[in-house]
């Protein structure tokens, strides 16, 4: 009997003698692959029909192995997975129910894909033998249809009917997320699947190389005209975007060798200092006029690198940008067809190109460009125009949200990943946010010639969403990148439309113990429908929100609020204390709300205003 028993624990779970088990339960071999993949965090809302896998999480943390993290909503599990993805570089994981528990993922699914984000994505489903007899939360394509609905945000997206089908289909969709273009993979697994038996993993069975290796293939012909095309141009520009992340610092040394300036995108701006001399600001959305004034000086190359063009990174696809002076480098040939004005496309791995150009560069540089290093200090950058600076010079109450944003740069630590949701929130901090200078100033003769300072390719310290950008994303992100890195603070800037309709998770940062700072918008609007609609002088309709007192809402759950109505009130705040308390705290800022943010080029993207 005690054999018996002996052996049904090792099915269901191998760690108890990995070394005579042969099959394990289904759901086991799930997070088995998952922990080889070093994913600590499965972020999800349990359920009947995905129970076997919550039963395998439970016994995995037991072990030490990945575990659950529970959300107060699926959408918000999506978005903690969403950041988790973004600070690790590993495959975040949203897991549900059947039913409403998948139709729950589908917005934070599709920003992942919308945005290249890598995430699998397990949905439950009740047992086979009861589809199409009305099974509760049936989504079986009996029923409404979970596989179906995702098949237009995902990578990869199957049923799994046959327990045999897992393993194959879990490495495939494994890999799939994270070949270009990357984004989320889902399976939909019956409840029955989960818990039946399967083959065991051999235990030298490790798909991580796999599924995290990033090819260094490059298109060696147009990177010959690239390089030919940047030796010749005598007023290079380049344009940086968020998938530069793993070849920022290769690109910040192409910037040393061929003497060129710079702009970003405004998701690309996180990954670089703000306070470098060859910074001319953002391009795009809540962007800088020094940007496009740049770019309408007539540059005779301007190369972008890592970028999609949509129409917030590109100012509404603005021909300034978009013409015959542009190179661009890119992995995907989805982002690659959307600039078919271009000169010349590089298609390839972005660091190996940025590797070779170097590479020729340096060899055969006769230019003596001086190092463009970081400004000094931690004062405005001088080249960098700001829309209406001496707002951040008031004092009065309420705050004005530039004053907000300069001292929130001042008062956070370099580390700090600052998070901006949807809407107003993103624009101000695109536009003001700087923070203390990171690395203060750098030679480049600090690294040998030919030589970069590696990244690990996923630091950012501004992470903001340009495509199909759901309000409330960023609340969900920040437990996510909290938890994928608890070394570094983590603020989230929010507007309380955003905090109405995802708020409950700051709740799951409590119960985890994470440091985030959300720092609440308070304007009682939909502040950027309320700007939108009086500058194209619109109906006066349906942006007005109750007053709410955020600080007493997150008091309510254990949470620290606090309320802010004037800078004198915000200085008045221990922000050492705050960034590094085990837990989350609320900051409700009460904003001028008659401030507005430069937000003209998407009123013209939707034909508003000329």
């Amino acid at each position: 009997m005690e054999s018996l028993k002996r052996a049904a624990a090792v099915a269901i779970d191998p760690a108890a003698n990995p070394d005579v088990a042969t099959t394990v339960e289904a759901a086991e071999l799930i997070v088995t692959y998952l922990e080889r993949l070093g994913v600590e965090a499965v972020f999800g809302v349990p359920g009947g029909a995905i129970e076997p896998l919550y039963n395998a999480l439970a016994r995995s943390e037991r072990r030490g192995g990945p575990r659950a993290v529970v959300a107060r909503h699926e959408a918000g599990a999506a978005f903690m997975a969403d950041g988790y993805a973004r600070e690790t570089g590993k495959i975040g994981v949203a897991v549900a129910t059947s039913g409403p528990g998948a139709t729950n993922l589908i917005t934070g699914v599709a920003t992942a894909y919308a945005n290249n984000v890598p995430m699998l994505v397990i949905t439950g489903q009740p047992p086979l033998r009861n589809f199409g007899r009305g099974a509760l939360q049936e989504s079986s394509c009996t029923g409404v249809n979970a596989v179906g609905m995702m098949r237009h945000c995902t990578r990869y997206n199957s049923l799994v009917s046959h327990a045999d089908q897992l393993e194959t289909k879990l490495i495939a969709a494994l890999m799939r997320a994270f070949q270009v273009p990357q984004g989320p993979v889902h399976l939909s697994i019956p409840v029955d699947i989960l818990r039946g038996a399967v083959a065991a993993p051999s235990r030298d069975a490790d798909r991580s190389a796999l599924v995290y290796s990033k090819p260094a293939l490059v298109d060696v012909d147009a990177l010959r005209a690239l390089r030919g095309e940047i030796e010749r141009a005598e007023r290079p520009v380049f344009l940086i975007g968020d998938g530069c992340g793993e070849a920022i610092e290769a690109i910040m040394r192409l910037v040393d060798l061929s003497g060129a300036l710079f702009i970003t995108t405004p998701d690309g701006k996180g990954l670089v200092n703000p306070r470098h001399h060859a910074f001319r600001g953002v391009f795009g959305f809540g962007g800088h006029a020094s940007a496009d004034e740049l770019l309408r000086q007539q540059p005779d190359l301007v190369v972008a690198f890592g970028t999609a063009f949509s129409e917030l990174a590109s100012a509404g696809w603005n021909n300034t940008l978009l013409n015959n002076r542009l190179v661009h480098v890119d992995p995907s040939d989805e982002h690659l067809m959307r600039s078919p004005m271009a000169r010349l496309h590089v298609r390839g791995h972005i660091l190996s190109v940025c590797r070779a150009l170097i590479d020729g560069l340096a060899a055969n540089d006769a230019r003596n460009v001086v190092s463009l290093t970081a400004a000094g200090g931690d004062a405005p950058h001088p080249h960098v125009a700001l829309h209406a600076p001496e707002q951040a010079d008031v004092d009065t109450a309420p705050i004005k949200p530039q004053r907000l944003m300069r001292e929130l740069s001042r008062r956070c630590p370099p580390n700090t990943r600052f998070l901006a949701d949807t809407g107003n929130s993103m624009i101000w901090a695109v536009h003001y946010l700087q923070p203390r200078n990171r690395r203060g100033v750098r030679a480049a003769q600090a690294l040998p010639a030919g030589r970069t300072e590696q990244r690990s390719g996923t630091a950012s310290w501004l992470r903001v969403m340009m495509d199909f950008a759901p309000m409330g994303w960023a609340i969900g992100a920040a437990v996510g990148i909290a938890q994928g890195n608890p070394r570094c603070p983590v603020v989230c800037i929010t507007g309380d439309g955003s905090y109405l309709m995802s708020g409950q998770e700051i709740g799951v940062a409590a119960a985890e113990g994470l440091n985030v700072v959300y720092v609440v918008l308070n304007d009682s609007a939909y502040g950027m429908v309320m700007h939108g609609q009086r500058l194209a002088k619109a109906e006066p309709i349906g942006f007005e929100l109750p007053k709410v007192d955020f600080a007493a809402l997150a008091q309510a759950m254990g949470v620290p609020g606090h309320v802010v109505q004037s800078p004198a009130d915000l200085e008045a705040l221990d922000f050492d204390a705050l960034l590094t308390r085990r837990g989350p705290t609320l900051i409700d800022v009460r904003i001028d709300r008659n401030e507005v943010p430069p937000m003209i080029q998407r009123l013209k993207a939707l034909g508003a205003v000329k």
